[in-house]
């Protein structure tokens, strides 16, 4: 087998980073915390399962065999609450934001994980866990309802770092005076009147919040696994909570590494429905391309606070534009570059050429690059603007070099010089291009391979390029038919030298979002930043 490269991460737990070492060589097995289905998924969301995605993209490309679980939680307080409100079913209302997540997901293009469990499918593995916390004494039954007991767990609080005196009562619960301790958390709750509810040993009821990911994890992945993973609001009380009552029901338990991504904010203030900063993954990719938004979410290190704006995710939109159209122009090239030499076989062409040193130097950077910062916690972000941007540079210097290759040639063929010294300047053309098109390839496969761990690589650039330019129109308040009858207006006012019209045409379009290029006696246009003059999204 192959030796995997050395990875660190940072672990919640010892608050450092530590070398990935899993349990069983070769396997990694991840949990993931998901989401509380009974509204559309916001940004925050999409920043935790982005950067998950990418850790799991990048553990299965060093060859791990990755079991990765995200769960679903469809039997919640806030599912019944809008249950009620809407008079819908909880489960029919939870399954439809379940649906609804999973489109979320494929549009950001995250993988889809191994297991996608949900609560209401696992009562039993639940209620097998509840009870042997009762069985170990560090739980206790009151009218129905199963708390659990954190004075009876010496090490509550060792994930989080909160002191005994700092410690509440768990979220999404009111405080209740039956309680040992304030901070004694639901693992079971007695049923009410119009909720869903399940048999159990302490009647009918249903779970807390807590336990759920405990029993689930557990099932699938046993009590023992490598990841545990969620965002930062999650380390209290959930995943300190989760921690207790595994430890609870089996001594044996054990998570490696406790992994958490940072919080997003908009427009520098925290992201809430209060403040009315609050946008679902669906309301910003609506006006912008979802790897627009995934391309944002990874601007910054996956720890750290990331900010959302209009301003940046303009700028976001304009990468992934810039990265695709690369591409694509890159593709074209070698395409049409092999058909066109296909049939030829010249001494020149009968050997491959070498590729060239600045393509050679380039990959070799985006080779190092892409294992240091993965491999030390994950820095995606900084091969975005490092040599990733790079590799696209030198891609778009090298098709615009193919592209002036055959203009040159003609200039040598009508040159006045002798004909010698034109063969020569000819065959000197000729080989520059075909030492080109390896370099190509091989900077096309290198980018790709990058691409594809950042999960910024489609089936189709072209149509990636259609959909951004779709949703530029959305945001300019245009039709592609408005844009190609200013284009023309355009077109006739410079024909009458009517250069103020010409001009403000430009400019008001370029205000909007829409960048006018003039190439070879046409007009074309493709997205570009905006005047930012509104709120985000």
């Amino acid at each position: 087998m192959t030796k995997i490269p050395e990875i660190f991460l940072y672990n919640t737990m010892t608050k450092q980073k530590e070398p990935f070492k899993p349990k069983v060589p070769g396997k990694v097995g991840m949990y993931v915390c998901g989401v509380t289905a009974y509204d559309f998924s916001h940004i925050g969301h999409a920043r935790a399962y982005v950067a998950f995605d990418i850790l799991f993209r990048y553990l299965r490309d060093l060859g791990y065999e990755v079991t990765y679980v995200r769960n679903f939680t469809d039997v919640d307080d806030k599912i019944i609450k809008r249950a009620n409100e809407v008079g819908e079913d909880p489960l029919s209302l939870s399954d439809r934001y379940c649906k609804e997540f999973l489109r979320d997901m494929s549009d950001l293009n995250c993988l889809s994980p191994t297991e996608q469990p949900r609560v209401s499918a696992h009562m039993d593995q639940i209620r097998d866990m509840i009870t042997q916390i009762i069985e170990k004494d560090c739980a206790y039954i009151v009218d129905g309802d199963v708390y659990f007991s954190v004075d009876k767990f010496p090490g509550y609080g060792k994930l989080s770092g909160r002191k005994a005196e700092d410690n509440r009562a768990g979220e999404r619960v009111a405080v209740d005076s039956r309680k040992r301790n304030p901070a004694d958390f639901a693992l079971w709750k007695a049923a009410k009147p119009g909720e869903p509810s399940w048999e159990s040993p302490w009647g009918l009821g249903r779970p807390g919040w807590h336990i759920e990911c405990s029993a689930m994890s557990a099932h699938y992945l046993t009590t023992s696994f490598d990841i545990h993973g969620g965002g930062q609001d999650l380390i209290f009380p959930h995943h300190e909570n989760e921690l207790a009552q595994s430890c609870a029901a089996c001594k044996e338990a054990n998570i490696s590494y406790w992994l958490h991504n940072g919080f997003v904010t908009v427009n520098d203030e925290k992201m809430s429905k209060s403040l009315g900063n609050f946008f679902t993954i669906r309301e910003v990719t609506k006006l912008y391309h979802p790897l627009a938004l995934r391309y944002f979410l990874m601007g910054l290190h996956y720890r750290s606070p990331v900010n959302y704006s209009i301003e940046q995710i303009e700028l976001a939109s304009d990468a992934v534009y810039y990265i695709h159209e690369t591409m694509q122009a890159c593709d074209d090239a070698v395409t049409r570059f092999q058909q066109e030499n296909s049939h030829e076989k010249t001494e020149s062409n009968s050997k491959t050429p070498r590729i060239t040193a600045t393509a050679q130097g380039c990959i070799k950077k985006l080779k190092s690059d892409f294992q240091s910062k993965m491999s030390d916690d994950l820095h995606a972000s900084d091969l975005l603007t490092g040599s990733l941007k790079e590799a696209l540079r030198v891609i778009n210097n090298s098709v615009t070099m193919i592209k002036k290759i055959p203009q040159q040639i003609e200039k040598e063929m009508v040159k006045q010089q002798k004909e010698e010294e034109r063969m020569q300047r000819i065959q000197t053309l000729e080989r520059q291009k075909l030492a080109l098109l390896p370099s190509l390839i091989a900077l096309e496969k290198e980018t790709k391979a990058v691409l594809d761990v950042l999960g910024l690589l489609p089936d189709y650039y072209s149509k990636v390029l259609e959909q951004l330019k779709e949703k530029a129109l959305v945001r300019a308040g245009l039709t592609e038919a408005d844009v190609l009858s200013l284009i023309e207006e355009r077109t006739m006012a410079r024909s009458k030298s009517d250069f103020e019209t010409s001009d403000r045409i430009r400019k008001d379009l370029f205000a909007k979002g829409i960048s006018l290029m003039d190439e070879g006696g046409s007009t074309t246009w493709k997205p570009c930043i905006a005047k930012v003059d509104s709120p985000a999204p």
